[in-house]
């Protein structure tokens, strides 16, 4: 496929798109219980309501935050609790095409053909997500440009560093120019200056679209989100603005800044309640 000067600025625009909002929240959960396995529950029971807005998903390894992003992205099925996304139940087994135009996903892993160049790639997901034919060139160009890879749209994904190849995930995850955002370690392998202008996208992005970003690092929470989401365990043990995260610490916990010591108290706290330690 090809990019004519003309296309550069043509929106992927869809019937979704133009339709009246008729939904409070892009995505409400209600007791929301997710199995990994036959028998483990790693997603148990948090229950939530998000809607526009940078929303970071904080927690330690094992507590959950994959499989809630895998949920959300409609990969998984809850095993209990109402998913609901649009104002639509996808908790069922129905055809839920309509809703995954909607969202854009970036997994913690993804697959591609490495004698793609990034444009072949980024198109490819576009027509996957069922954009119009007629926008994709348009929207292709302006997804590798929001992630500076416009100088690299055609070299082949093979020849790309780590950091590179993450830049075009997070490329096909926004073609589509999504309503819903779901970013799995979206910053992993990324450089310092590259977190930094990630971060700015994340700000631009959550200004009209709801943006739920799981992540390790707690400094890219506080750059960029406007609250923040703490699982342990699998349950929701904290929902609030970074502020009010920070102040839930003090100096005698872990961290080296009020984010990260008010993270390892919340943590902390939710041990001491499950008699973890």
């Amino acid at each position: 496929m090809t990019t004519g000067k003309d296309d550069c600025m043509t929106p992927a625009t869809g019937a979704a798109d133009i339709a009246p909002k008729n939904y409070a929240w892009e995505i409400r959960a209600t007791a929301l219980k997710v199995r990994a396995g036959r028998r483990r529950i790693a997603v148990d029971g948090p229950s939530l309501s998000l809607g526009t807005g940078a929303h970071g998903l904080l927690g330690p390894n094992g507590a959950g935050k994959t499989t809630l992003i895998r949920t959300l992205a409609t990969v998984l099925r809850p095993a209990a609790g109402e998913l609901e996304l649009f104002g639509t139940s996808v908790s069922g087994v129905g055809d839920q095409r309509a809703v995954r135009r909607r969202i854009g996903y970036l997994p913690q892993e993804f697959g591609y053909y490495k004698r793609f160049t990034v444009r072949e790639f980024v198109e490819y997901m576009a027509w996957l997500k069922e954009v119009p034919g007629s926008d994709i060139p348009g929207a292709v160009q302006r997804a590798v440009e929001r992630v500076g890879l416009a100088d690299r749209a055609d070299e082949r994904m093979k020849a790309l560093s780590g950091g590179m190849v993450r830049r075009a995930g997070i490329a096909q995850a926004i073609v589509n120019d999504p309503a819903v955002l779901l970013l799995d370690e979206p910053t992993a392998g990324l450089d310092p200056a590259q977190r930094m202008r990630f971060r700015e996208l994340l700000q631009e992005l959550g200004r009209d679209t709801c943006v739920v970003v799981s992540t390790h690092l707690v400094e890219d929470v506080a750059a960029a989100c406007s609250d923040v989401l703490l699982l342990a365990a699998g349950r929701l043990v904290f929902q609030g603005t970074p502020e009010e995260m920070a102040a839930a610490g003090g100096p005698g916990h872990p961290g080296d800044s009020p984010l990260e010591r008010g993270y390892s108290a919340l943590l902390r706290n939710s041990e001491r309640k499950e008699g973890t330690w």
